[in-house]
């Protein structure tokens, strides 16, 4: 048995053996390209898998070296891969720019940041582990647009490259190139993937038939170089290779087939999708964020419950079968939790606090772990001893480490908090943009459950919120 075989050996024991099978399928026969840089949820749609289940099969997969894992920082502009890292904790909280916008973006977890899976070199390799050598548009695909680019195939790609490309050239380190294009009266761009480096060209006015002349240096510098007023006909443009690497530059016409590629894009696995993942959570645990590292996440759904008058369970029927009713009711919450793609984050006592990438995805694990408790009362005891108190709250965070796991600061986690303290009995309480988001309401309205609107004023928070009462 080959190193690979017995890796997907153990793999089989952890993750979905149909996935398992499939992936091994895939690294076997599938094409170079398709084992770059895996957009799993859109892999999942395409063969008809779960998706947690195909996140989860990746992510064992890694962790034993079938595949590497890459954390992308994307532009929200155009796509464009700005930074790959190896690890979350080199994505840097500072502003990244992207010369092909123009513009600078300080990084947030929500679409900023993708997380893709590379088969390793040592299970196979393939084109993409060498992309200095790639042919210039399949290192555009593979290497500078982010996995979630919906990019034609054969003709239509061929067309496309037709529609907005006026001339492009592979120019090796320390070399020039020399260029005759004839400019069209419209916005050029001529851009380098490589260095992402970015000059453009704002061509109005007459037609000229005199030839214009136009310099471009590409070096490590990764900032656009200006804006140059021209006319429309003929140019001579030199571009000059200052790198150390081999150069891909193009001349781009920025009109409407050019926005319609960049705007075409997909889901993917973003970085607060995979942070909220159970399985994830469990395999890395402490290694996702330096200690002094602060990530922003625009929207995430806080969780927090807590047993009601569990002191008084202890006294009534004693530590031991208190405890393991405590532990029994924490093994489902877990359950339940990872059912809606969510991840506990910690216990304290008796409580829990977990996160959702979505309120819809908390709102059905709340009622979820609702109704488990009132099977779980009927199968130990045939009373109500294990009564949840519940709180929900969605909005921005940080992502940080603390106490050696990755833990979450903020606003929106205190009210949270302070929501769940609001419960007294069964009642789930959630605050409005919980029970505003598209989803939440039929997810109720099924359980044939109303939403009752009170006002609070929570310790700690300046202004009254409203805060609805689900029974």
């Amino acid at each position: 048995m080959s190193a690979t075989e017995a890796r997907f050996a153990v793999l089989r024991q952890s993750a979905d053996s149909s996935v398992v099978a499939a992936i091994e399928q895939l690294v076997a026969q599938g094409t170079d390209a398709a084992l770059n840089r895996i957009n799993v949820p859109a892999l999942a749609h395409q063969r008809g898998w779960d998706e947690e289940a195909a996140i989860a099969a990746f992510l064992h997969a890694a962790r034993l070296g079938l595949f590497d894992l890459s954390w992308n920082v994307l532009c929200p502009g155009c796509g464009g891969v700005l930074s790959s890292n190896a690890t979350l904790k080199t994505v840097d909280r500072l502003a990244y720019s992207c010369a092909l916008c123009a513009a600078g973006y300080e990084p947030t977890l929500d679409e900023m940041v993708e997380v893709v899976f590379t088969v390793n070199p040592r299970v196979r390799h393939i084109a993409a582990h060498a992309p200095h050598r790639l042919p210039q548009w399949d290192y555009m695909r593979q290497i500078f647009w982010g996995s979630g680019f919906r990019i034609p195939d054969g003709e239509a790609f061929d067309q496309l490259l037709q529609d907005i490309v006026i001339e492009s050239v592979e120019l090796p380190a320390g070399e020039k190139a020399y260029l005759s294009v004839q400019l069209p009266a419209q916005f050029v761009i001529v851009f380098d993937p490589v260095t992402h480096s970015a000059h453009f060209l704002d061509v109005q006015g007459e037609p000229t038939r005199e030839r214009q002349s136009l310099e471009v240096v590409f070096n490590n510098v990764h900032a656009p170089t200006g804006t140059v007023t021209m006319r429309p006909g003929p140019l001579r443009l030199t571009l000059d290779n200052q790198t150390t690497e081999r150069t891909l530059p193009a001349v781009y016409i920025a009109g409407d087939a050019l926005h319609h590629l960049l705007g075409n894009r997909g889901p993917f696995l973003t970085a607060k999708r995979l942070l909220t993942n159970q399985t994830f959570r469990d395999i890395y645990k402490a290694e996702t964020l330096d200690i002094d590292q602060r990530l922003k996440i625009t929207s995430l759904t806080f969780l927090f419950t807590d047993l009601r008058a569990s002191t008084e369970l202890y006294e009534r029927v004693g530590d031991l079968v208190a405890y393991d009713m405590v532990r029994a009711h924490f093994q489902v919450l877990n359950a339940v939790v990872a059912a809606q793609a969510g991840a506990v984050v910690k216990t304290i006592g008796d409580a829990v606090m977990a996160t959702f990438a979505s309120p819809d995805h908390a709102m059905a694990a709340a009622l979820g772990m609702r109704e488990a408790m009132r099977i779980l009362n009927a199968q130990s005891s045939g009373r109500e001893d294990l009564v949840l108190k519940i709180g929900l709250h969605e909005g921005p965070c940080l992502a940080v480490s603390l106490n050696d796991r990755l833990d979450y600061f903020g606003q929106a986690v205190n009210i949270a908090a302070r929501v769940q303290g609001l419960a007294t009995s069964s009642s789930i309480f959630a605050t409005e943009p919980v029970v505003d988001y598209p989803g939440v309401a039929s997810l109720l309205q099924a359980a044939g459950l109303t939403a009752q609107a009170q006002s609070h004023q929570l310790r700690g928070i300046a202004n009254a919120l409203t805060v609805f009462e689900i029974p």
